[in-house]
């Protein structure tokens, strides 16, 4: 059965956070924005690189316009790319848009959770 949801992020000019539980349709929404950049790390090959060398993240990233729109799905799997959020948002003014799972997992690992530069929204 499918619900049909609505979350206005297309049209954000601000960060964002989406948290909300596992099989709640948070990937299926961020496919439907118009993304710039997309990096699904629940694709394992993608995750341990970026794991071994965050640097590679922000490669990418540096490389789009000004307001380019960057989608990450499952952000808590690589907390150290949201220091590169953070850079992109300071110097590029780049918007990010950032799902998981587990809020809890990143403040545990102390990461950086971009204090007022991006903010939370989270779903059920």
């Amino acid at each position: 059965m499918f619900f049909t949801r609505s979350l206005r992020l297309e049209s954000s000019r601000r960060s964002a956070f989406l948290f909300g539980p596992r099989m709640t349709g948070k990937t299926f929404l961020l496919k439907e924005l118009p993304a710039d950049l997309f990096v699904d790390l629940l694709d394992p090959e993608l995750e341990l690189r970026l794991k071994t060398s965050p640097r590679l993240f922000w490669e990418q990233v540096s490389a789009l316009k000004n307001r380019a729109l960057v989608v990450v799905d499952e952000i808590q799997r690589v907390p150290a790319l949201l220091d590169y959020v953070q850079k992109g948002i300071e110097e590029k003014h780049l918007i990010f848009i950032l799902s998981g799972s587990s809020a809890r997992k990143l403040k545990r690992g102390g990461a950086n959770l971009l204090g007022g530069r991006a903010r939370a929204a989270f779903g059920h």
